[in-house]
């Protein structure tokens, strides 16, 4: 039985994104040079996971003379929604307050985080009250 297409990125998938979210349009030669982590890829592997984007409605490509340009359709932002949004949802039951809680219990925060995180949670209130 084939494997159901994920509409989130795999590895691969995030890797090839990060380069076309940093220099926008790329051709496959393009990517393979801006790869920054290892193992390094095959140009066929690029090529592969580059379509599969495509399939997915990430990227799209245009044909310039012999070589296909590939641009992300969807801005790294709008993917850290998704991501979290599918996370909240499959393992925190749909509570932010569960997720964060989990995010904090493991690690020390430091001050100047802290105090963006009021901030961020006050300027929620404000906007609360305006509704």
């Amino acid at each position: 039985m084939a494997r159901k297409k994920s509409p989130h990125f795999t590895d691969a998938e995030l890797r090839l994104m990060d380069v076309l979210w940093d220099k926008g349009q790329c051709t496959v030669s393009d990517v393979l040079e801006n790869l920054k982590e290892r193992p390094a890829l095959a140009y066929s592997t690029v090529i592969t996971t580059l379509r599969i984007l495509e399939t997915k409605g990430f990227v799209s490509h245009t044909k310039e003379g012999r070589a296909f340009t590939y641009q992300a359709l969807i801005g790294r932002d709008e993917a850290r929604q998704s991501a979290i949004t599918h996370l909240l949802h499959r393992l925190f039951d749909g509570s932010p307050e569960l997720l964060m809680t989990s995010l904090f219990e493991d690690r020390k925060i430091g001050a100047a985080e802290l105090k963006r995180l009021r901030d961020l949670i006050e300027a929620g209130k404000a906007g609360e009250k305006k509704s």
